[in-house]
């Protein structure tokens, strides 16, 4: 299963990238995370449909300084891979 997720809301400067990439390494699923300029975080995961589920479940709450308020599933592919990449 892959997912491509835009989260919002303050998730700039707070560790979320960085503590999105570890939890999703810790399920042991592929991807990567970055930081875009409109404020959002880009992630993409790979890897079997529960790890996956769980990588999208924590997205949606995040670390506690976090303030998530929105986490949209974005069909079309990601443009580039820069960012920390997740194996």
């Amino acid at each position: 299963m892959r997912a491509h997720l835009l989260v919002h809301g303050r998730v700039h400067g707070v560790g979320y990238r960085y503590a999105c990439a570890a939890t999703a390494g810790s399920l042991g699923i592929a991807g990567w995370v970055r930081n875009r300029p409109d404020g959002a975080v880009e992630a993409v995961f790979e890897g079997r449909d529960e790890q996956v589920g769980a990588a999208v479940e924590w997205c949606r709450h995040g670390p506690s300084v976090a303030h998530v308020t929105g986490v949209d599933v974005v069909d079309e592919p990601p443009e580039g891979l820069d960012g920390f990449t997740i194996r």
